[in-house]
């Protein structure tokens, strides 16, 4: 029943997203304000071209902290990761699944013909995974009340 589920069933659409000149300090201020640890990047079509992180935004905080304090700052597309995993609209959602446990991450961009059209994150599959299962498998499992 569940392997006919697709990642465009449970993905989030609208996710925030960043495009390569924004300032990093702004980024810096969207993950804060957002219960978010990462964002795509895009351009101008749509086409994403990378993902920023947390992680990447303190590593060139620390470099330039270390290395050239005048210069910190800069804008997205010089800390952005280029190499991105993405997973596609009609994937099958148990292998994201296989993919969040083999690749530890916390989420993917979906992408369709180059284009972001959406997000799913392990929260997600989990909820993909909830709406399959009844109440009383929930309580045999021991989770639930008495």
């Amino acid at each position: 029943m569940l392997k006919s589920v697709k990642v465009r069933d449970y993905m989030a659409e609208g996710v925030i997203t960043f495009s390569p000149e924004t300032d990093l300090f702004q980024a810096i201020k969207v993950l804060q304000a957002n219960p978010i640890s990462g964002a795509p990047v895009v351009d101008a079509d749509h086409l994403l071209v990378g993902m920023v992180s947390e992680v990447d935004c303190l590593k060139a905080i620390i470099s330039g902290s270390y290395y050239d304090y005048e210069s910190l700052g800069g804008t997205v597309s010089e800390i952005m990761s280029r190499k991105v995993d993405t997973v596609g609209p009609e994937d099958d959602i148990l292998a994201v699944a296989d993919r969040f446990i083999g690749d530890r991450r916390r989420r993917f961009p979906v992408v369709e013909e180059g284009r972001l059209v959406g997000q799913i994150s392990r929260k997600d599959i989990l909820r993909a995974v909830s709406d399959f299962v009844s109440p009383e498998q929930i309580h045999y499992a021991g989770v639930g009340g008495r």
